[in-house]
């Protein structure tokens, strides 16, 4: 093999090619539907010498580099030879990309000089006049080039300089968070002239820009030369886009060797039948290096008639930029007979260009083996070191770790470098099996993804998916971190009728039956259960980037317009049809015979399910019906056929008003039947409302309590001297606001309920003392039994899922609840007449928060949005829009006043709703975060779960992740802390205490998943029996009061732990699933110590004695319960799911009757 000189260059070999091959054609340009264009080695050359002359006249030869602004054109190798004899190296600059992306290659790079083609001259200023400011300094027509000097200009004034000053205060955050500055070593390697600067892709973080000396490159061309004995009767494709590097050997592997460089239009490049008609009919291409995506474009059928045929002129292949595909499908891309030569090609940006080349054998394409499911990535090419370390950074000779590739010349310059030390080995970031000397590549690092505690490699399963032979194209990618979608285009063998995909948009199509359960029962045969897609999709084409790789980010948006597309809501229609589509999924999804018989008590797990092909079901059933439901996950997981079946029945009942995902504005009809108001509303009230967001400064001088879900309370008081219109002050908290404080009737004796009872609801329900007695009527035991009566209730239009928050004030008290109806409600507590309604944009499950300054009301909404809205009138205050639906409930910082809140988009945000800003957002890893942040007092933290089965532990001021746990299913329960550690509930039935250094502590199984968030409570221990008097962990009759855990189970029972060590103090029975978060309170107005309430999905609402568990009053509410209950003084209020929000009165027998005569009177 030869050996290169260090002072040989690109454009060095290029004038060693033109002396041997002057006359021959150097570059060929065809847009395929008019005469092509060439030039001759002689012409190429002669033009890059004069522009080589112009440019030292203009710029002098101290310029390090010139950005080039231009579509592919015959003269393109021409400017790039003038930049690199100056010499400079060359920037390429893409006239598609967005402004702000190219201004800062130019700042990374210090432009002052760019080559612009000259019919992009009046683009370019149009579109950069506003940054730079632009002279020009020279035009030479024959090369149809404009050479001109830019200086950034910042905007003199307005909201575009604050815009401009933001931005790049940001930037130079950003940069100096990935980029700090080193300490340069000694035996360090610099001084090599630049070639051309390149970015990376930027999937991590900032694109990183990329300085590729000379001798980096040189190496590949040479070798890459030998191994595809390049000659000059050679025709190369330039495939690749400028901004790839790729290009740079395309380019150069030909003018290097006396052969033809090909180059077509862009658009040439969309359009698979006249590329195909370009490349092998017009030009007889013999050299295509290519990404496998690109190559997939031509179709099976061209690819094996036309680009792999038995005549094709194509003698060598290349395939790099992407994982190459499997011999399975290598082979079935060509025609017996084929002579082409194919390579797979391996390297990274950050050490331009590749790194490793392995060709395949005959032998190996021409088997019909299905045994290699890879292709090996090969030896290394000249001058190049890839070695495979393990996490440790330790060389790994069999088994799996991650590339480093390097050696002495062969290193680039990343951002800011000017000198690196010699050898200097990058990381990649690709793994890679190490298996008989042979390096096989299974992902990128953040390709390789646990599922239920097993990793799966994308990319083997997306090679899985297209070994298939239903499948031409295949893409695979998680979406929200957690759902895994496999992209299939179909191939052309298989014909799909109508009948057996649904038409999404203009661009996609996805199986409803048989393509989709065919490709999902061939990868069972194939792959473990936790491997396999949760949806396949068909399209018709994988969506390209610029550099010819798959767009994943145009995939999933694709990806979120089906789900956002109602489905087949006639499979659903009446009883029995639903009933017939249940059991046709029923038996799909679990593989089962279609004639098989679905009983109606067969369950989904029992029956052989298990949670990964729950989530299909529920993902299948939520697409086609156009809408999802709190509670379909749970039963599926937990219940019966029966039990899923009367659940899709009851949302398709419900659902028949609101089908459509558009937003409906406060002043347009909203389609929902109008609010069945009371008929007195007072005038006090009306005479409140405001169209500003201001605030009232007298009522605001005093204290408030806010009282939210799982026994949260918090008293809140602002100083004396406050004025109008002060959003801005600060509040003073009382002791621990953050800690959960017991509600005692003494801090809630101001607020007067009305004791009106709704006519056929005044009755009262008792029940036994003792554990475990759900009787309802009875004697009881104790001071007094307690009764439950609805006081009142309000009518929202649809479900109410979201649980009620109260602002209780010493003149007043008002609910904040929304509903499915799109509906925010302020009712007053005392009557519950609506204060005030306001219809968001879609509908609401996250539960309202109050902001600490008392003023405004958080919700989030299914349209991604956060609303900030006025307590006093519901005006709006400001709307944050995050990625997706918004369903888990606020956090509100005490400390600093933030408002903290999760998104389905995976992130969790931090806003302040006095700045109208988002301070920091946290990306949670993969995974939607359903679940509330929970915030902790000492030490400050801030917890976060996701149904990626991550519990992240961040810093509440910054978002930076302290540590994370990590489970194996997703997390639907809220964590809730106490001094000592965490608490959080999982759909594997278990309660886990973690310490708040993430350490675990405890675990607690029960016989069902748990969706309830656990409530903690301080709480005097229980009495011993035997002597009467109350027993300590230390043995005496005097310690604090022992902190409790409660919390419930789908099994249909609540436990109350000892948060010490996790221990069973009780457990109670109740009739339905324990789907809410119970709330703790005083008991002491009813001759007992402490209480909780609690509600099942059943429709019941439960009182006990949190000492022992007893039961001491019920209620059956007519509709589901999956709102959690919050107790303020006798009252207790609850979402339904038949639209009501009811008001609870409870009390003892004794108060009844006192009660009941003053009602009569």
């Amino acid at each position: 093999m030869n050996t290169y000189e260090k002072t040989i260059s690109l454009h060095g070999m290029v004038r060693d090619a033109v002396v041997q091959h002057g006359g021959n054609r150097a570059v060929v340009f065809d847009s395929g539907d008019s005469p092509s264009t060439c030039l001759t080695y002689n012409e190429l050359f002669a033009f890059g010498n004069e522009l080589s002359r112009q440019l030292e006249m203009a710029v002098g030869k101290h310029e390090q580099t010139i950005g080039v602004f231009c579509h592919t054109n015959i003269f393109l190798p021409a400017w790039i030879i003038g930049i690199l004899q100056l010499p400079a190296a060359y920037v390429p600059l893409e006239p598609l990309s967005s402004s702000g992306f190219t201004l800062r290659m130019m700042d990374r790079c210090h432009l002052k000089y760019c080559l612009i083609q000259s019919s992009l001259l009046q683009h370019f200023q149009s579109v950069f006049s506003s940054f730079l400011s632009i002279d020009v300094c020279a035009e030479w027509s024959t090369l149809k080039l404009t050479l001109i000097k830019m200086y950034r200009k910042m905007p003199s004034q307005g909201s575009s300089a604050k815009q401009w000053r933001a931005n790049n205060q940001m930037l130079q955050v950003e940069e100096a968070r990935q980029h700090p500055k080193e300490v340069v070593p000694r035996n360090v390697h610099q001084g090599e002239q630049i070639a051309y600067v390149l970015h990376t892709s930027g999937t991590t973080g900032l694109p990183k820009i990329v300085k590729v000396p000379h001798t980096c490159i040189v190496p590949n061309i040479i070798h890459l030369r030998s191994l595809f004995q390049m000659s000059p009767d050679d025709v190369v494709f330039l495939a690749s886009p400028l901004t790839f590097d790729p290009s740079v050997v395309e380019m150069f592997l030909a003018l290097s060797s006396g052969a033809c460089l090909l180059m077509v239009p862009s658009a040439v490049k969309r359009m698979p039948g006249r590329l195909a008609h370009v490349l092998f009919r017009r030009n007889m291409t013999t050299v295509l290096q290519a990404t496998p995506t690109l190559l997939r474009q031509f179709g099976g059928c061209a690819l094996k008639e036309e680009v792999l045929s038995a005549g094709s002129s194509l003698r060598v292949l290349a395939l790099g930029g992407e994982a190459c595909p499997s011999p399975v499908v290598l082979r079935s891309w060509r025609q017996e007979g084929n002579k082409t030569h194919i390579y797979n090609l391996y390297g990274t940006t950050e050490v331009s260009c590749w790194a490793c080349c392995y060709e395949l054998p005959n032998s190996f394409l021409a088997s019909d083996s299905t045994e290699d499911a890879s292709v090996p990535l090969g030896k290394s090419l000249m001058g190049t070191v890839v070695e495979v370390r393990d996490e440790r950074g330790c060389l790994v000779t069999e088994g799996e770790g991650q590339v480093f590739i390097g050696g002495q010349e062969r290193v680039c310059l990343l951002d800011d470098e000017s000198i690196v030390v010699k050898g200097t080995m990058r990381a990649t970031g690709d793994w890679v099996v190490v298996r008989d000397s042979h390096l096989y590549y299974l992902g990128r690092k953040d390709r390789l993804v646990k599922r239920h505690g097993q990793r799966v490699h994308l990319d083997n399963l997306q090679q899985a998916v297209e070994s298939l032979p239903v499948v031409d194209a295949c893409a695979v990618g998680l979406h929200e971190g957690s759902r895994l979608v496999a992209f299939v285009v179909p191939s052309e063998s298989r014909n799909v009728s109508s009948t057996e995909h649904v038409q999404v948009s203009e661009d996609i199509s996805f199986s409803c039956t048989s393509l989709e359960r065919e490709v999902l029962q061939e990868l069972s045969q194939l792959l473990p259960n936790h491997s396999l897609p949760d949806t396949v999709l068909l399209v018709p084409a994988l969506p390209l980037t610029n550099h010819g790789k798959v767009s994943m980010e145009k995939l999933m948006r694709t990806y979120e317009r089906h789900r956002g597309v109602s489905g087949d809501h006639a499979a659903w229609g009446d009883m029995d049809t639903a009933r017939a589509t249940l059991q046709s999924l029923w038996k799909d999804y679990l593989g089962l015979a279609a004639d098989a018989v679905v009983m109606e008590d067969a369950h989904f797990i029992l029956s052989g399910g298990d949670s990964l092909q729950a989530l299909r079901l529920f993902d299948y059933i939520t697409v086609t019906m156009g809408m999802t439901s709190a509670g379909l996950l749970e039963v599926i997981l937990d219940g019966s056929f029966a039990d899923v079946l009367k659940h899709i029945t009851s949302m398709t009942h419900h659902g028949r008003i609101q089908t459509s995902n558009k937003r409906q504005h406060e002043g347009s009809t909203s389609g929902i039947p109008p609010k069945k108001y009371h008929t007195k509303v007072t005038s006090n009230i009306v005479s409140e409302r405001n169209t500003s967001p201001e605030v009232s400064s007298v009522r605001r001088t005093v204290g408030f309590v806010i009282v939210r879900r799982a026994g949260d309370v918090q008293e809140l008081y602002y100083s004396q001297n406050r004025e109008k219109n002060s959003l801005m002050d600060s509040p003073k908290a009382s002791e621990d606001l953050d800690r959960k404080r017991v509600p005692t009737s003494e801090s809630s004796g101001s607020v007067e309920l009305n004791r009106d009872i709704l006519a056929g609801e005044e009755q009262f329900h008792y029940v036994n003392q003792g554990s475990g007695d759900t009787s309802q009527s009875g004697t009881a035991t104790d001071n007094q039994a307690l009764g439950l009566r609805v006081l009142w209730r309000s009518d929202t239009g649809r479900c109410v899922d979201a649980s009620p928050v109260l602002l209780v004030h010493p003149d007043q008290a008002r609910v904040f609840i929304g509903s499915h109806s799109h509906r925010l409600q302020a009712l007053d507590l005392s009557s519950g007449e609506v204060v005030w309604e306001r219809v968001l944009g879609d509908r609401i499950e996250s539960s309202a928060a109050i902001t600490s300054c008392g003023n405004l009301v958080v919700a989030g909404c299914y349209d991604g949005q956060v609303y900030f809205l006025c307590v006093d009138s519901g005006d709006t205050w400001w709307v944050f829009e995050t990625g997706d639906a918004v369903k888990s409930s606020p956090a509100i910082d005490p400390h600093t006043g933030l408002v903290i809140i999760g998104s389905h988009d995976g992130h969790v945000y931090a806003l302040d709703p006095l700045a109208k800003c988002c301070v920091w957002k946290h990306h949670c890893g993969g995974g939607a975060v359903f679940s509330s942040p929970c915030l902790h007092s000492s030490p400050r933290l801030l917890y976060s779960a996701t149904l990626g089965g991550q519990l992240r532990c961040l810093r509440p001021d910054s978002g930076e992740l302290m540590w994370k746990y990590v489970s194996d299913v997703p997390l639907f329960s809220s964590p809730a802390c106490s001094e000592t550690c965490v608490c959080i509930g999982s759909v594997s039935g278990h309660i886990t205490a973690l310490s708040h250094d993430g350490h675990k502590l405890w675990d607690f199984h029960t016989d069902g998943p748990v969706f309830s968030s656990p409530c903690l409570a301080s709480v005097p221990p229980p009495v011993n029996k035997k002597t009467g008097s109350r027993v300590y962990d230390n043995g005496t009759s005097t310690s604090p009061a022992n902190e409790v855990l409660l919390c419930g189970s789908h099994d249909c029972s609540v436990y109350c732990l000892n948060t010490a060590d996790g221990s069973l103090l009780w457990q109670f029975q109740t009739t339905g699933k324990v789907y809410s978060s119970p709330f703790v309170f005083d008991g002491t107005p009813w001759g007992r110590s402490t209480l909780v309430a609690l509600t099942t999905t059943d429709g019941t609402v439960w009182v006990l004695d949190v000492e022992q568990g007893a039961l001491k009053a019920s209620l059956s509410l007519p509709g589901e319960l999956f709102s959690s209950p919050v107790v303020w003084g006798r009252t207790i209020v609850v979402g339904c799911r038949n639209d009501y929000v009811y008001c609870l009165d409870l009390t003892g027998s004794k108060e009844q009757k006192k009660t009941s005569l003053s009602t009569r009177d």
